[in-house]
């Protein structure tokens, strides 16, 4: 799958869309996930949780499913927000101090 945001004025605009990269019989039909974004900009996909991190430009992070259900705000009006990155870290280590 091909996933973007999109800038532009409703009723396809401020939101988030997805297309399969090879769809069946060679048709590409592209899906709005969210919508009333305000001027979505950065994206970041988490495809092992089945998850989808979105900021726009009046510094909003909304979380959502990849298939854009259970949308939920985590931080608003943080300033202008122009891109988010996923970032898969190592688990800590607890240091064992001997005594």
């Amino acid at each position: 799958m091909l996933y973007w945001t999109d800038r532009g004025d409703p009723p396809r605009g401020n939101s988030v869309h997805c297309s399969p990269l090879d769809p069946p019989e060679g048709r590409r039909t592209a899906e709005i996930l969210l919508t009333r974004l305000m001027e979505g900009m950065g994206l970041a996909l988490d495809p092992d949780d089945g998850r989808m991190h979105v900021t726009d430009l009046t510094g909003n992070v909304y979380a959502a499913d990849l298939n854009g259900e259970n949308r939920r705000e985590i931080l608003v009006l943080q300033g202008n927000l122009t891109g988010i990155a996923r970032a898969v870290l190592p688990p800590t280590r607890t240091r064992r101090q001997d005594n």
